[in-house]
């Protein structure tokens, strides 16, 4: 049974049953707990079940969430749903993280719902779902509403700084030995208001991105600490990278 066949038959147990445990999709489809977690955060993200703790619950016609990105129209969903997965295992119990906008942020965003995580965002879709998701610890940086990307940009720096964070993690459009590029300057630039307040600077980005320069730099590569792509990402790229003491996850 591939991976659709399971999503699948998942959805109609749950229909069934209307709320399913990791040990439930364990045992009927022989798979591994992280298997059963990585299906649950999948079609949780693409709105067709509602992720609870330890397991599902089935989402009637009136209760579907708002997935701001589509399976089928999303590069690299696969290898970007791991690299969320790995970035959550990152983030310590009570820590403060500062999540961004695009796919992979908003997949950490709700693999971290229900934790203890408080989670910084100026992304709208992400927000709402944690808010509509009862996480108990968000702030939002508010300011002006962009349509196009879905963000709030502060006019200004001064109330951006107020937030210290432990963790920051971003994306981009591409990444080389020497730093990160984004293609959106205004998010960019609202992104870099709050790196001066984070402990460490995560990048998060699919193989594709590696090895390209698209955009403005966002920042250069001595600022990151650590990065996580996939293990088919451009691997004389990798070691350079690697040889200025960044630690990188390949998955």
């Amino acid at each position: 049974m591939n991976e659709q066949q399971r999503h699948r038959k998942i959805i109609t147990n749950l229909h069934r049953h209307k709320s399913l445990s990791v040990v439930d999709i364990v045992k009927s489809f022989n798979v591994s707990p992280a298997t059963a977690r990585r299906d649950i955060n999948k079609l949780d993200l693409l709105g067709q079940l509602k992720k609870v703790r330890n397991g599902a619950q089935y989402l009637t016609s009136g209760n579907t969430t708002w997935p701001p990105i589509k399976e089928s129209k999303t590069t690299c969903f696969d290898e970007k749903s791991k690299i969320a997965e790995q970035a959550s295992c990152l983030c310590s119990p009570e820590s403060t993280v500062v999540i961004n906008c695009g796919t992979t942020a908003f997949t950490l965003g709700k693999a971290l719902c229900g934790s203890s995580v408080q989670i910084v965002t100026n992304y709208f879709p992400l927000a709402s779902y944690l808010i509509e998701n009862e996480h108990e610890n968000v702030i939002i940086i508010g300011g002006q509403y962009n349509k196009k990307q879905h963000i709030f940009i502060k006019p200004s720096s001064s109330n951006a700084n107020i937030y210290g964070s432990d963790l920051m993690f971003t994306s981009g459009k591409g990444l080389t030995e020497e730093g990160l590029y984004k293609t959106e300057i205004l998010s960019a630039v609202a992104e870099q208001q709050m790196l001066k307040q984070v402990n460490k600077l995560i990048v998060m980005v699919d193989s594709s991105k590696v090895g390209h320069k698209t955009g403005m730099m966002f920042c250069p590569a001595t600022d990151i600490d650590t990065i996580i792509t996939g293990k088919d990402a451009n691997p004389d790229v990798i070691n350079n990278l690697k040889q200025k003491n960044i630690n990188v996850i390949l998955i």
